[in-house]
């Protein structure tokens, strides 16, 4: 589709997995760490970081990447296709969700 994806990308001060700069969208691939309550609230201030940013950002868990790349290319491309929302002025994006859900 054209679209141009950096692996390991710095976006000020975190390394996110995936990143279409263009796009503004970010790919996070978590394992099982990213379970715990101290991950999770890592996450959360991550995420709330990026969205403020400007960034639209999609998570998958590592067994959904390997179990169901079709799904999760699916909502990946779903996402790309769907126009990025303007900045606002207060900051904030959005952030879509998709642990779990790339098989449904």
């Amino acid at each position: 589709m054209g679209f141009k994806f950096r692996q390991q990308v710095p976006i000020d001060h975190f390394i996110v997995d995936f990143a279409c700069l263009s796009e503004r969208l970010v790919i996070e691939v978590d394992g099982g760490t990213h379970s715990t309550d101290t991950e999770l609230r890592r996450d959360r201030v991550r995420e709330a970081y990026l969205t403020n940013q400007d960034f639209r950002v999609l998570r998958f868990w590592n067994a959904d990447v390997m179990r169901n790349m079709e799904g999760v290319m699916d909502t990946i491309v779903a996402a790309l296709q769907t126009p990025t929302p303007a900045p606002s002025p207060q900051g904030g994006g959005e952030t879509l969700r998709h642990r779990g859900g790339a098989s449904q």
